[in-house]
């Protein structure tokens, strides 16, 4: 979930942080 946060402030944009959300969500099943 760090890299979520992590990615979500430095991201560009939403979409960014939409991605690693989505990929943070698979990982946790």
């Amino acid at each position: 979930m760090r890299k979520v946060a992590i990615y979500g402030k430095g991201g560009i944009g939403k979409s960014t942080t939409t991605q690693n959300t989505v990929a943070g969500l698979a990982e946790m099943g």
